[in-house]
Parts: C-alpha cells; sequence; structure tokens
C-alpha cells in the first residue's frame, strides 16, 4: 500500500466506506461505475450499461492495483486514501495471464505461483496461486491447455457457486452490505 495511503487513513480514520462505484471484470479491466450504471443493475449481471466506464487512465490504474486489498470478510476493495472502495467483482478477484512458459501474472502484474486449476459448469478455468485465486484469462486459455496437455497443471471440476465460499471471497460486497441491517 502507497506510503501516502496510509498517512491519510491515519489523519482521517473514520472515513465511510463506499460500495458499488469499482467494478473488476473477468478480464481484469477496472470500471467506474457512477449512480446511472448501479441503477442498470448489478456489475456482473450483463446487462447493458451496468459495468459502468471502463478506466484507461494508465496512472490510475496502477494506484488502484498498488493499493488493492482484501478484508477478513473476503471483500475486496481498493484503498483511496482514507476511504475503502469496495470492488465489484464479474468472477474472482485476480485474472491471471499465462507466459509461454507457463508461468502466471496477474492483471496487476504480480507474478504468482501455480498450484492447482479449477474449470467450472462453463468451462471457466481457474487456478490457485499462492497469491490466491483467480480466473485465467480468456486470451490465455489456449496457453493454459497446453500445461495441462503437458501434464504440468492438473484439472478439477467445481461448481461455479462453490467458488466465493471456498476461496473466501465476495462477489459483490454492495449487495452484501445492502443484507446488513442499520445501527440504530
Amino acid at each position: 500500500m502507497d506510503t501516502i495511503v496510509k498517512q491519510a487513513m491515519a489523519k482521517w480514520p473514520n472515513v465511510p466506506h463506499c460500495y458499488g462505484w469499482l467494478g473488476l471484470d473477468a478480464r481484469g479491466n477496472w470500471y467506474m461505475r457512477d449512480e446511472q450504471s448501479q441503477a442498470r443493475g448489478g456489475f456482473a449481471s450483463g446487462v447493458a450499461g451496468a459495468k459502468g466506464s471502463l478506466l484507461q487512465h494508465a496512472k490510475l490504474i496502477e494506484f488502484i492495483q498498488r493499493n488493492y486489498a482484501a478484508d477478513d470478510a473476503g471483500q475486496w476493495y481498493f484503498q483511496n486514501g482514507p476511504q475503502r472502495v469496495y470492488v465489484e467483482l464479474e468472477a474472482t478477484p485476480w485474472v491471471w495471464r499465462v507466459g509461454s512458459d507457463f508461468s502466471l501474472t496477474s492483471h496487476d502484474g504480480s507474478p504468482a505461483q501455480w498450484q492447482q486449476c479449477w474449470t467450472d459448469e462453463r468451462g471457466w478455468l481457474y487456478c490457485e496461486t499462492r497469491s490466491g485465486f483467480g480466473l485465467v484469462h480468456t486470451q490465455d486459455v489456449g496457453a493454459a491447455a497446453d500445461a495441462i496437455e503437458q501434464g504440468l497443471w492438473q484439472v478439477e471440476a467445481i461448481l461455479l457457486a462453490e467458488l466465493p465460499t471456498r476461496y473466501g471471497y465476495v462477489t459483490s460486497p454492495q449487495a452484501l452490505q445492502a443484507t446488513k441491517k442499520p445501527v440504530q
């Protein structure tokens, strides 16, 4: 986490959390979700315009990725100075890129070490790593298939609905927050 972010958190410790305004899609792209986008539906709903606006500013994306983490409940967030901005996930907290040598790199560019592969009922491929659990980027499924065919990676079946519980992540902190009763 950036030093300036830690300093802001210490200076303003009671800034309310933000829900629904930032999303990470299944290809590792970040989206800003304004009120209109949120009103159209959930981030992963598939409804036109619900994802919001694709972020393209390289420095902003780098800042988000340096300050991306999970809380104890498995909700992923971007620490934006003193404010925690919870992230809506289309699929998983990480999106893996597969190198020609079958190495894994996350959507933020960090290297990861493969441990296990899973495929769900849709045929999507996931990797468990020492860094965390994530979806293999669609453009890299061919390279991953080569690793599987060569016997370097083993794959097991899993149900999509089991993934968040098994790997301890929340796809929609906003939806989870909406189910909580307000403090009186």
